[in-house]
């Protein structure tokens, strides 16, 4: 089984901002896979669904970005899923705009959703999506505030295809192999 946890916060306050491009692209893969409706359990909404009869687990954490550890490390206890199985999707300021990059492991570059995630599970090896969003054009923006705002309005009519390409690079992963998955997607270029 394998997790997919798109990282953002609950709520219609934040449902356009960077922080939950992770919400985002679960929600088309979701859509993709005929998922049915998420139910709310483990502090998440959870739809389970299938890929090629590989039973998956579409989850939204809804415990607010920071604590997001607390759902993925209660629905791996549950379902007795290891890190390995968990593939996470989350904004990257490390990243231009559009870039997109599958990785294991490493560190959390500060990103307070995978630093919880890390310490609930108590390793950092599990998949990530980084879905770059830039960093602040304005030095006078605090990291925080860019993150809680929403998209430009360019970036917006480019975010339909770059969250379809999410959910094909997940598809890819878990299908072909972390490895394979990598080698296909990571040398594409931001738009």
């Amino acid at each position: 089984m394998w997790v997919i946890v798109g990282l953002g916060n609950p709520g219609t306050r934040y449902a356009n901002d960077r922080h939950n491009i992770g919400f985002q692209v679960v929600e088309a893969l979701g859509q993709r896979w005929h998922a049915p409706a998420a139910k709310s359990r483990f502090q998440a909404l959870i739809s389970q669904t299938t890929l090629d009869n590989e039973p998956a687990l579409l989850v939204q954490p809804q415990t607010y970005m920071n604590l997001s550890g607390q759902a993925v490390a209660a629905i791996c206890s549950f379902y007795q899923v290891t890190p390995e199985h968990v593939l996470v999707v989350h904004d990257e300021l490390d990243l231009p705009f559009g870039q997109l990059r599958l990785k294991q492991g490493g560190g959390d570059g500060g990103h307070r959703g995978l630093r919880s995630i890390s310490a609930e599970l108590g390793s950092p090896k599990y998949t990530r999506l980084r879905f770059g969003i830039g960093r602040p054009d304005h030095e006078d923006l605090a990291v925080a505030d860019f993150v809680l705002s929403p998209f430009s309005t360019e970036q917006k009519t480019e975010l339909p295809a770059l969250i379809e390409q999410s959910a094909e690079m997940l598809e890819s992963c878990l299908r072909e192999g972390l490895l394979k998955a990598m080698n296909l997607w990571n040398r594409k270029k931001a738009p």
